[in-house]
């Protein structure tokens, strides 16, 4: 790992920029070969899907839907335990996410006028879960009980198959669970694009959210604008504030949980505790010894491990809101303190007892999270992404009267005589 130090007058944003230098430009070939795709399947549908499963998932389908009965013997047979856990993590989703619905409202601002705004969930929704070898139930639980708790009507997901032509059965199991409506064969950009303009077997959808790799990234933002998407998502990232009192083995833990995502991936440390750098970092390297994903997470820490030395915790803090991190851990004495000062992370860990992987699983919030620094101006996945706003305005003749002139006149100077006349028309005799 790479050791910093760091004074008040380093940290800028231009210093931190240089030093994570997060520019992930899109390849010119990987867009172009995404594009061919996109236009295939739109103008081919299904033979385009089942051409491009076949090519790059090395299987032949018939159908891209997975049936009932598919789903249900995948149900059964997961293990008691795991059905048990996953229940209980799709309630602690459902239970969080129920704080994040908005209602709709209108109120009189004055007599005749009344203001408001309408909610309504967005008709029909597509998830995209990675699968293939690996599966990830809980980013199914993640996209699909917001949606649910949204009040979205038609939840669609996509996944690629094996190359047995079955989808991963815990990822079937939690869509059962978090109660998807429709579940399809397909993954990579062909995925994105059978989502985004449909095909013979698949309606299009409002909108699409979920991980994927570089491709479906690619995807997702070539069909933005057909389709709503929520968020490209760029590597896993981790930052932890720690004092001297802090554990370096958890500390060290928690970075190699994020290391083994992918060797992109960022895990950093900042404290002001030189005793706890020397210490966590040697931890680092001992613990990767006896874990599975040990070349992933050497060449992460390696490229991206930072240990970042600064003069106390206001300096930390400082410093972690200029890098924005998609999880943010914070050990230190009574670290609900420091929320008033963090202005930017994805989602924030306190306490020593409170290590990311609780987030990415169980706890209730969302692991959808903002990366790259885009914690500045977006939010984790939540309900609020599931559902549209409309402005409801009335006003009465009276109260339409009394500032006429002053619409009319304002229409005017924008050169739209005809709204102008579309206020006066109203009063003419």
């Amino acid at each position: 790992m790479e050791t910093i130090i760091m004074n008040s007058k380093d940290i800028t944003q231009e210093k931190v920029d240089y030093i994570l230098n997060r520019n992930y430009s899109q390849n010119k070939k990987t867009e172009e070969t995404v594009a061919s795709i996109l236009n295939d399947v739109r103008d081919n549908g299904d033979s385009a899907v089942l051409r491009y499963t076949e090519q790059f998932d090395g299987v032949q389908l018939k159908d891209l839907k997975v049936c009932a009965s598919e789903i249900q013997k995948a149900y059964e047979s997961v293990d008691d335990d795991f059905i048990k856990t996953l229940i209980e993590a799709s309630k602690n989703i459902e239970d969080y996410h129920k704080h994040q619905i908005s209602e709709t409202w209108i109120k009189s601002f004055s007599p005749g006028i009344r203001l408001g705004q309408l909610i309504t969930p967005i008709d029909r929704v597509g998830l995209y879960v990675p699968g293939g070898k690996a599966g990830y139930p809980s980013t199914v639980l993640m996209d699909a009980v917001p949606a649910k708790v949204a009040g979205v009507k038609s939840i669609v997901l996509i996944t690629p198959p094996g190359k047995d032509g079955k989808v991963n059965p815990y990822i079937l199991a939690a869509a059962k669970i978090a109660g998807v409506d429709e579940i399809y064969k397909v993954g990579g950009a062909q995925g994105i694009a059978a989502l985004a303009y449909g095909t013979e077997s698949i309606k299009p959808v409002n909108k699409i959210v979920g991980p994927g790799n570089i491709f479906v990234a690619t995807a997702k933002k070539q069909v933005f604008g057909k389709v709503d998407i929520d968020m490209i998502a760029g590597p896993s990232e981790i930052c932890i504030i720690a004092d001297e009192k802090s554990n370096p083995d958890f500390i060290a833990a928690d970075l190699l949980s994020q290391a083994e995502h992918d060797e992109m991936a960022s895990s950093m440390l900042i404290t002001w505790s030189k005793s706890l750098a020397e210490a966590t970092e040697k931890s680092v390297y001992k613990q990767m010894e006896d874990l599975s994903r040990k070349d992933i997470m050497k060449k992460s820490i390696e490229s991206n491990g930072k240990i970042f030395i600064v003069d106390d915790l206001e300096s930390a803090i400082a410093l972690s809101n200029l890098i924005a991190p998609e999880h943010l851990e914070v050990m230190v004495d009574d670290p609900e303190r420091t929320l008033d000062k963090i202005t930017n992370a994805g989602a924030v860990f306190l306490g020593s007892y409170t290590p990311e992987p609780i987030g990415d699983y169980f706890a209730g919030p969302n692991h959808t999270l903002p990366t790259s620094g885009t914690a500045k101006f977006s939010s984790p996945l939540g309900v609020y992404d599931f559902v549209k706003r409309s402005s409801i305005l009335y006003y009465s003749k009276d109260s339409l009267e009394q500032v006429k002139e002053k619409v009319a006149d304002f229409a005017e100077r924008e050169g739209f005589t005809s709204h102008a006349n579309a206020i006066r028309r109203r009063f003419y005799d």
